[in-house]
């Protein structure tokens, strides 16, 4: 296995490396991606595809009456999550858990704000995964989606050769999605370095 293949599932040494490069790698990004959204201080908060946890704690900063579940499915970074998210664990206001997008292990409407960074692109089923995310977020909740990779530049297919199972989306292909899924009131982010941030939300009428 190629070592980049750890950005899909972390896996051995490599793959504790890659957790590690993820956390300070992609802060930037993030911090950008959060600019975003709204996250009231007693949110109930989830992140897909939590990596080493440094989104986690982030979420648990911007809801400090809250609760925070982080869900991936390498065990890798669920072991380094729980490191770095230790003292909420123990306050009881945060979890980390082994599992796949594809079959999200909550009850319906469990969450008000859902996070996905950097992760769609190793998800089997965009349209599937993102049903499952509308099933457990709550009504008027919020799902956010941030990429380093808006799926306009060619250059970037490069990966996809490199990292088995990968596929980049552009912001109409996730939107379409979306939609499919159920999801309303979507925005679109981009910047010059070649981010995308899709905010959307859940609204039954």
């Amino acid at each position: 296995m190629s070592f980049f293949q750890n950005t899909c599932k972390p896996k051995g040494i490599g793959g504790k490396i890659m957790v590690n490069m993820m956390n300070s790698g992609h802060s930037s990004m993030a911090e950008w991606g959060f600019t975003h959204i709204e996250i009231a201080e007693n949110n109930i908060c989830l992140d897909i595809g939590c990596g080493g946890g440094a989104n986690v704690k982030k979420l648990l900063e911007k809801s400090p009456h809250g609760k925070v579940t982080g869900i991936d499915y390498s065990e890798i970074s669920v072991e380094k999550s729980q490191k770095i998210n230790k003292a909420e664990i123990s306050n009881k206001r945060c979890k980390i858990l082994q599992g796949n997008v594809m079959e999200l292990p909550f009850g319906n409407e469990t969450f008000d704000v859902i996070t996905a960074f950097e992760t769609i692109y190793f998800w089997p089923d965009i349209s599937g995964a993102f049903k499952q995310i509308y099933r457990v977020l709550k009504n008027t909740g919020t799902f956010m989606i941030c990429n380093e990779s808006n799926g306009e530049n060619p250059k970037e297919e490069k990966w996809t050769k490199m990292i088995q199972g990968m596929k980049i989306y552009n912001s109409e292909q996730v939107k379409k999605s979306l939609e499919d899924a159920g999801f309303t009131d979507i925005k679109i982010h981009k910047n010059k370095k070649g981010w995308l941030c899709v905010v959307c939300k859940k609204i039954k009428m």
